[in-house]
């Protein structure tokens, strides 16, 4: 690989990306079959170029895959420039978010007897904000269909995959002990 271009190349990828991209999607890019180590090594670098108080952005592993994202210590100029309405989530949708990302993949009958009441508005809610998505559907009568987290859930809360959720005691207050 010529370092330099690939490492130009590879910055530029992930900058013009809307969503996370992975090595694997950058592979496909470059038409390489091979190469995660070298890829993985370059963006490494990248990483620590932009790990510098110079830069207002960095590169974050996110949702499996790679961001450009605007720095903390800058976020208030950046809200004053986008005055950014953030998603207001309600505790209902923060706890069936919280039961489906622990728990996936869940049936809506699993995530209403947990939470005591009926989830359907809620789990509307949270498939048009793309947090959650239809996984498919059990093979049970009536076919009901399973819900499990998505990469925007991922994203929004900054986590690389679900394995960097904390831990269900720090929030069983909020999905109570089941």
């Amino acid at each position: 690989m010529e370092t330099k271009k690939d490492k130009a190349i590879i910055e530029s990828l992930i900058f013009v990306s809307k969503n996370p991209i992975t090595i694997k999607d950058i592979l496909k890019v470059l038409d390489k079959k091979e190469g995660e180590e070298e890829i993985k090594r370059i963006i490494d670098e990248l990483i620590k170029d932009y790990s510098s108080n110079v830069h207002g952005i960095e590169i974050v592993e996110v949702a499996e895959g790679y961001q450009f994202r605007t720095k903390s210590f800058i976020a208030d100029w950046i809200k004053e420039l986008k005055k950014v309405q953030p998603i207001k989530i309600s505790r209902a949708a923060i706890e069936t978010l919280s039961i489906i990302a622990y728990k996936q993949p869940i049936m809506k009958v699993e995530i209403d007897q947990i939470r005591g009441v009926d989830s359907t508005h809620v789990i509307r809610f949270l498939l048009e904000k793309r947090l959650i998505k239809i996984l498919g559907r059990k093979n049970l009568p009536g076919r009901p269909m399973v819900y499990g987290t998505t990469k925007e859930f991922l994203e929004l809360f900054g986590f690389k995959d679900l394995k960097d959720l904390p831990p269900i005691e720090e929030i069983k207050d909020i999905i109570g002990n089941s």
